[in-house]
């Protein structure tokens, strides 16, 4: 009986330190405890049903089937060289004829999408691997056509390589100069909300080069200050702080003059392209075509309501319109990022009608066809197949919350190819035959499947059983959709997560988390939900300290057509704001809510929306929390910001209603964060709010994260940031 009775003991201890140990825990959470396997760095091989991928040990690039997922040969091994000797790499960039690749090695980033490394050329047939350059890391380096040539970015100027002439390199340009002239590559506030890095291209025979230049001399500078700090160390800067001034361009103030140029590779000859552009318009793109007497150069007007595609004769330097796109209140940046071009075709996604769909034209500039007639958006393209006239993409068929992959053929029957509700992506063969399929939903992590153009499921390659398993493990409790219409009679949507052992005739304090910026979406069907992703990892952290969690996205978001998305125009955060209070409204009119404990936060633009609902007037929020949030829109970026708001000088009272106007009438609790070194939204916005809170006798708390930058990672800060917000809310809604 003894022995009975201590093994039940025994069994009875080890049950409780399972359980005990099956709480989340923050720092592991942080450290990717809960991150799901992804298949990642598919680089589909033009016109072929192969791709390329980089090894798990990252060692080789490797060549498989789309059809079969096997592997049919090995493009590079880092141990099987000629000539140069890598220890590893970072990248790599197939050449268009296959014959050559450039590898990326000591890759240091810029900003966001842009960086400098250290390539090598390697041939495929020979091993053979030898430095692109030795004059200094690389920026941004772009094949020609016939992969002979490799032209690329080095302190502000273009250089070319020529590799039939035994890699002899030359320098095209040579006005280039730090914070005054950029060739080549965009300035920071075009890559930032422009998103590209690269503004360089070859004509189709390669015998003519193309670029953007960026006079940034008259764009004022803004310095953030650096410290010595902690993992990493700058011990320059032990004693005396350092700066790091950059050109940034604030709402209503000066950009950057932007031009097109061609260089003829054989006569040496400059000249400057002839685009018909405003005065203080936008050039956003240059790219080629399959004509080498036409490259496509972009530009719009400062409004960014009219976009217009030129076809420029780079050795004339004539051009012509093509297509001109003027939608109401401004075209999405999203939308002209997805713009395709082909050899006989492009293909235009357009919300003109509404609802964001394509538009089909010839290489003329002639409408051929409308693509998606239904009152959903079309949110991703993939490609077009010229052979049979089949254009697939993205869409939200079923609910803005839900994504599918299509194909309109081309008597425009259109064929959902994806079954089951939740959230598809898409990776397409470069014959159009084949596509792996990533799936998910808000409750199931990622799931990689194998289809053919039709829809079949031929593989499965990827399951997250195990993560599956260790979310039940750890006690995730299911995440649920709901929605409801406010005082206004907008119907809102939005999801929540419950405490395990949820009970009904109990009331629990709130967490509203949202981040409500125009077009973006945070109440999704998909893994990829919850304030820090991975499933609503943190949402759910949150949940088993006892709280309720919510999002709700507000008027403003996206996937619910152009006059839900748009009407905050001219406004940004004063219908957003209203939302989140009228979300706390309902909440609180639920048995089980604590009306009078109920709290929000957000990040960056849901930062700006915490200020702004705490300040709203009607005060449902007990306490709140603001991460690195634009506090004045006077502050933040010109292209941005006048996108939605246009210039303070034509907008004052747009711009007047902010969340630093707003200070005097904060209501509850706040903590505010922010790193120093953030160069997208500058510390200045925390700063000066934090002054407009003392002045109105405000009390609030900050925090400050030395060196860095608006993602406040690195070391152990986002650990610490995430334990301060917890804290935050418990001291504040539990006690």
């Amino acid at each position: 009986m003894k022995k009975i009775t201590l093994m039940c003991l025994a069994i009875l201890l080890t049950v409780l330190g399972a359980n005990a140990a099956d709480k989340i825990d923050l720092k592991r959470l942080t450290q990717g405890e809960f991150s799901a396997h992804r298949i990642s760095g598919i680089d589909p091989l033009a016109g072929t049903d192969q791709y390329a991928q980089i090894s798990q040990d990252g060692s080789q690039i490797v060549q498989y089937s789309f059809k079969t997922g096997k592997k049919t040969g090995v493009l590079f091994d880092v141990n099987n060289t000629h000539g140069e000797k890598i220890k590893g790499f970072d990248g790599y960039q197939m050449a268009p004829d296959g014959k050559h690749m450039l590898i990326r090695t000591n890759t240091q980033m810029i900003y966001r999408r842009s960086y400098k490394a250290d390539f090598y050329i390697y041939t495929v047939d020979s091993h053979k691997l030898e430095r692109l350059s030795a004059g200094g890391p690389q920026e941004m380096p772009v094949w020609s056509p016939d992969g002979n040539q490799v032209a690329f970015m080095r302190d502000n100027n273009i250089f070319l390589v020529k590799l039939l002439y035994d890699n002899s390199e030359s320098q095209v340009t040579t006005d280039g100069k730090f914070n005054e002239i950029i060739n080549g590559v965009p300035d920071w506030v075009y890559e930032e909300e422009f998103a590209f890095n690269s503004a360089l291209t070859f004509n189709a025979d390669g015998t003519m080069l193309c670029w953007l230049k960026f006079d940034e001399s008259k764009v004022k500078e803004y310095s953030l200050q650096l410290y010595k700090g902690m993992k990493p160390e700058k011990k320059e800067f032990e004693l005396y702080p350092g700066y790091y001034s950059y050109k940034y361009p604030k709402a209503g103030e000066d950009n950057s003059k932007v031009t097109a140029w061609s260089y003829d590779i054989k006569s040496h000859k400059t000249q400057q392209l002839q685009v018909p552009m405003d005065e203080d318009g936008y050039m956003p793109r240059i790219l080629p075509t399959e004509n080498p007497e036409k490259i496509l150069v972009y530009t719009m007007n400062r409004h960014q309501d009219v976009l217009n595609l030129y076809t420029v004769n780079p050795r004339s330097t004539l051009s012509q319109l093509l297509i001109k796109e003027s939608v109401a209140k401004y075209v999405k940046e999203e939308a002209m990022e997805a713009i395709r071009i082909g050899k006989d075709y492009i293909l235009m996604p357009s919300d003109r009608d509404g609802y964001m769909h394509l538009y089909l034209y010839s290489q003329n500039g002639k409408l051929l066809r409308k693509i998606g007639d239904g009152k959903y958006d079309i949110t991703k393209v993939y490609g077009y197949d010229e052979k049979t006239g089949d254009v697939y993409y993205q869409a939200a068929p079923l609910n803005p919350h839900d994504r599918q992959i299509m194909v309109t053929r081309k008597n425009g029957k259109t064929v959902r190819l994806t079954n089951q509700e939740g959230w598809n992506e898409a990776i397409f063969s470069g014959d159009c035959k084949y596509f792996v399929n990533t799936w998910s939903d808000i409750n199931n992590p990622y799931v990689y499947t194998t289809r053919n153009n039709q829809g079949k499921v031929i593989a499965t390659n990827l399951d997250n059983k195990e993560l599956r398993a260790k979310t039940r493990q750890y006690g995730w409790t299911k995440n649920e959709m709901f929605s409801f219409t406010t005082s206004e009679g907008v119907k809102l949507d939005g999801w929540m997560v419950k405490p395990a052992n949820f009970d009904p005739n109990k009331k629990y304090p709130v967490i509203m988390f949202q981040y409500s910026g125009p077009g973006s979406q945070q109440v999704v069907n998909s893994w990829n939900a919850g304030s820090m992703g991975q499933g609503c990892a943190y949402d759910q952290y949150l949940a088993q300290q006892g709280f309720i969690v919510v999002c709700v996205d507000g008027r403003g978001t996206g996937a619910n057509g152009a006059e839900f998305e748009k009407c905050t125009y001219l406004h940004l955060g004063n219908l957003e704001a209203k939302d989140q209070v009228e979300t706390a409204l309902y909440l609180g009119s639920l048995p089980y809510v604590d009306k009078d404990n109920i709290g929000i936060w957000g990040w960056s633009y849901g930062g700006y929306c915490t200020l702004m609902s705490m300040s709203e007037g009607r005060p449902v929020f007990k306490a709140g929390v603001s991460v690195a949030p634009p506090t004045s829109y006077r502050y933040y970026d010109s292209v941005y910001t006048e996108r939605y708001m246009r210039t303070p000088q034509e907008n004052a009272e747009g711009y007047a209603d902010c969340a630093i106007s707003r200070a005097d009438k904060l209501h509850g609790a706040l903590l505010i964060c922010h790193g120093t070194a953030d160069d997208n939204v500058h510390p200045q916005n925390t700063f000066e709010y934090a002054e407009a809170l003392v002045q109105a006798d405000k009390d609030f708390k900050e925090l400050f994260y030395a060196n860095r930058n608006h993602g406040i990672y690195g070391g152990n800060s986002r650990n610490h940031l995430l334990r301060q917000i917890t804290t935050w809310f418990v001291d504040h809604l539990q006690k």
